[in-house]
């Protein structure tokens, strides 16, 4: 089972990489302004469904495959620890464009945009990253099954996930025109996530398999 420190460490993590604008909180502030509170809710739930893909093919998958094909880990761990470094450089690189200005979209059908969600957030690289580079460094082999830490580890960024991105599509409106009149707080929270995301790219690129 996994540690109380590693699941609350792993939920700091997970808050602060749902925290940061991307192109699933993208889609939810457009969806909810422009269409309203229930079509952000319904693209969550397919943001949702991509996690669930996520935790399926991360648990199952890619740990039978590192273990038959150790070059595989290495190349992954690689291009993890390269892009949580662009992430971070990306948080904080001068002229960069706040997301929470509203987009003007075309109103979808609930089953498009449940759709829109799921593959909006299936290929979303900040998923990827987490998935497949950070909840690994929260499994401990000395804890028992790493099936069942697996798990745990990823309903509990689903939960945080579903949380934070809740309150994205309730506030929407309210939250895009608070932070388009607060850029002192949108910069502060971009350099605080720049500064976790270089210590993990720094973690994970000495980490052993």
């Amino acid at each position: 089972m996994v540690s109380g420190g590693a699941l609350l460490a792993f939920g700091f993590v997970a808050l602060g990489m749902a925290s940061i604008p991307g192109p699933n909180m993208i889609y939810l502030l457009s969806r909810s302004i422009t269409q309203g509170r229930m079509a952000g809710f319904v693209s969550l739930l397919g943001i949702l469904l991509g996690f669930v893909v996520y935790i399926t093919v991360t648990i199952l998958g890619l740990s039978v495959i590192f273990n038959l094909v150790p070059a595989i880990y290495t190349v992954i761990k690689s291009l993890g620890v390269i892009f949580l470094l662009w992430l971070a450089w990306k948080a904080v690189k001068p002229g960069s464009a706040s997301i929470f200005a509203a987009r003007s979209l075309p109103n979808q059908s609930s089953r498009k945009l449940f759709l829109m969600g799921f593959m909006t957030n299936l290929l979303n690289p900040k998923a990827m990253v987490l998935y497949v580079s950070l909840l690994p460094q929260f499994e401990n082999p000395a804890r028992g099954s790493m099936l069942v830490q697996g798990i745990a580890l990823g309903l509990t960024q689903m939960m945080i996930s579903f949380t934070v991105n809740l309150l994205v599509v309730i506030a929407a409106s309210k939250m895009a025109d608070w932070f388009s009149g607060h850029p002192t707080w949108l910069k502060i929270q971009r350099w605080f996530m720049a500064s976790v995301l270089t210590s993990l790219a720094f973690r994970l690129a000495f980490e052993r398999r």
